[in-house]
Formats: structure tokens, sequence, C-alpha cells
């Protein structure tokens, strides 16, 4: 969860939000990534940087991946997290409709030579005008700048040199502030496209792969975080051999249309930060729509994802969300969650997990905060049941966690 979310100018904040953590983390995506490889590492994950594929096939029992080094690897499923030039996403011809970019920004962390007082003036006065222009201290003497680039580059994939990035400085403030010794200079575009299908037989995408969009609000890692953690268990499940029917395609039925959301939030952003006046205007008028507490909370968990809901049916308001990091009697519930497995939070101390003690954990507690008799919580912490009927709850244990042990 984020503090102060900012679409162009305005302001979101998410005390109200159903979330046990309204505040920010202002971790650089390079942080969160050396931690991620470190705990893949961790696991026995072999990675293999800098590995072009370039030819896959797959059959009832598998896929082969064959690697530009002329290596092939065998596996049960194969995932591509290749981003949104998926060289998997092509080679199984699944489509990736959408708009092209018709905009383009240039994004580096570099070092300045001019005061912090003299940086922020230039950019608050451009700010007042251009939104899509920013430079934010990364402490150590480093910003991150961000500036329109000139148009639409034909090759986005190659990074623009710091010679370009100055020019458009100087182009649209003025000057370029002295900026040396970037530590990475990137172009991005506004393009939003998504893939018709995640699944495709033992095949499967996530991340960039399945979806693009502008990085407004810093939607995109988030967004691919949520596929990974959605599709994860459920592999695993394939894998150990309990999943019961159908749960595998759940990952498209229930991410393809949270991928379409953002998609669609990140265009009606983009038309937010344009520099017209009817931009400007709606801006304004946005800005004071967000006065109103509903407004402004839908907004918040559309942008956070604190508002994701999955479709498991009718029921309780609770079925299908994330259920929030609620106090227990001994503890907190994600603390409980680590081991990546479903979870009974049951209050009444009457449920039973037997048949499934493998693949659930029963705990009874709930504290007060909890405010229901029980929920059962699948291995992403979206709830799959409310209630305190134990014949009611079998019947959700055997659609998520399959045929109980024998």
């Amino acid at each position: 969860m984020i503090d102060v979310v900012v679409v162009g100018p305005v302001g979101l904040r998410p005390e109200r939000v159903d979330t046990a953590h309204p505040y920010g983390l202002a971790i650089p995506q390079a942080v969160t990534e050396r931690l991620l490889t470190e705990r893949a590492v961790e696991l026995g994950a072999e990675i293999r940087r800098g590995a072009e594929l370039v030819g896959l096939s797959q059959d009832e029992d598998g896929v082969t991946a064959e690697p530009a080094d002329g290596t092939r690897l065998r596996s049960r499923y194969l995932v591509g997290c290749d981003g949104g030039r998926s060289p998997v996403r092509k080679l199984l011809g699944v489509g990736f409709a959408g708009d092209p970019a018709r905009t383009e920004t240039l994004l580096g962390e570099v070092e300045v030579t001019v005061s912090p007082t003299a940086l922020a003036a230039v950019t608050a006065g451009i700010r007042e005008t251009r939104v899509r222009f920013g430079a934010i201290p990364m402490g150590d003497g480093v910003y991150r700048v961000i500036v329109p680039a000139e148009g639409v580059s034909e090759d986005r994939a190659t990074a623009p040199t710091l010679d370009e990035f100055k020019r458009r400085l100087r182009e649209f403030a003025g000057t370029d502030f002295g900026a040396h010794s970037p530590r990475w200079l990137s172009r991005v575009g506004d393009a939003n496209r998504q893939a018709e299908r995640y699944r495709v037989g033992r095949v499967l995408l996530a991340g960039d792969a399945a979806h693009i969009h502008p990085p407004t609000a810093g939607q995109g890692l988030d967004l691919g975080v949520q596929d990974a953690f959605n599709l994860g268990w459920k592999l695993a499940a394939e894998v150990n051999g309990w999943a019961p029917e159908g749960l595998l395609d759940s990952y498209h039925t229930e991410r393809h249309p949270e991928g379409a959301r953002v998609l669609a939030g990140t265009r009606a952003q983009g038309v937010l930060l344009a520099d017209d006046p009817g931009a400007k205007a709606l801006r304004e008028l946005f800005s004071k729509l967000l006065d109103f507490e509903e407004v402004n909370r839908y907004v918040t968990e559309m942008i956070t994802a604190a508002g994701v809901r999955y479709d498991l049916g009718e029921g309780h308001e609770l079925l299908g969300r994330r259920l929030r990091d609620v106090r227990l009697r001994q503890g907190r519930l994600y603390e409980r969650m680590h081991g990546v497995r479903g979870l009974l939070l049951d209050r009444t101390g009457r449920l039973s997990v037997t048949g499934w003690a493998d693949r659930v954990d029963h705990v009874v507690d709930g504290g007060e905060e909890l405010g229901v008799p029980a929920v059962l919580l699948r291995p992403d912490g979206h709830v799959a049941w409310v209630g305190e009927d134990q014949d009611d709850l079998l019947g959700r244990m055997r659609r998520w966690f399959g045929a109980p042990a024998v």
C-alpha cells in the first residue's frame, strides 16, 4: 500500500482503504528485484541471464524449451515472464491487441550540478502546465528525471544516450541541470496491450508478457507480482497432484480482468496527464470529485490494487477479496501465511480441516477484528469462504484444494 498516489497534480490518501498497512515504502524496483532473486536462489531456482529462447513445443506430458545455445530444457510447465516483447507469447501465437505508443517519455537517474533549490524551482514552474515532467531526489545528489521525448522512437529497446537526454532537457526546461554520471537511462511509451489468453496448454504468461501499459502511478510491478502469486500456488497444486479440475484455468479467469482493469485505468490517467486545456479542466474536475469520500476510496483502491476482488460467486462481501492483515489474539494473520498454504481462520472452534491438513492450516483464533465466524483463505490470501457451517465449508475445500486425503 502506498501513502500518497499522484495522478497528475491530484493526491489520493488510503486512510479509509481496507488495509492494515496504509503507508508508503519508497523501495526502488532494483532493490525489490534483488530481494526476489535472492529468495528464489535460496529456494533452489537456477537463474540464467541472457539466455535467448528460440524454440518452444509442448505435448501431453510437458514442455520443451530451446535456448539459442542449442541445449534443450524439459519441464512439466513453462511460464513466460519475459517482458513486453515476449518470445514465449510470440512462439505461442497469442494475440497482443491494444493501442500502440503515441507518446514517449525519457527516464533516468542522474547526478546534477545545480542546487536542489534551483532544480525544485524550475521543476515547480514547469509542472504548473506540463505534468509529464519531474525531478525526484533519490539521495546522494542523484535525481530521477522525467521528461517528454521528442516523439516515438522506432526502436524503443535502445536506451537514450546522455546527450539525447540532456538535449531534450534543454529544449523542454531551458537547462540540462548539469546532468552527468547516469545510473541508468530508459525510454517508456504509452502503449496499452494485453494477451488474449494467459494459458495455452502447459504454457502460461505473466507480467509484461501478458500486459503492457504506461508506468503511471507505478502499477506495473504490482500487477506482475499479483499474477505470479495467483499462478504460483495453482501451479504447485498441479505439480503436487492435488489440484481440483479447472484450478489452473482460473488463473486466466481471475487475472485477465484485472489486467484489463489496470490498462483501462492507465489510459484514463494518460488523458489526465495531457498538456492541453481540456486535460487541465478535467484534472480540476477530477480533483473536486475526489473530495467525495466514496470516490476517493474507489480510485485509491483501484490504483493500489487494494480493491481487487475475484468473482467467486455470490456470498459475503469479503468473498474474493484479499483479507487484510488482521490482528489475532496471538500475533497477526500474515505471520501465519508464510508457508503459502490454505488457512482456515476459525473463531468458533467447531470447524475442521480433516482430510486437507496437508494443504490447509487450521487456526482457532480470529480475534475481534475478523468480524465473522470463520474464513477460508487460499494461499494467495483471497477469501474463498465465509461462514460457520461445516458441510458448506467442505464444498469450498473441495473446490479450491481438491479431494481430501484418504
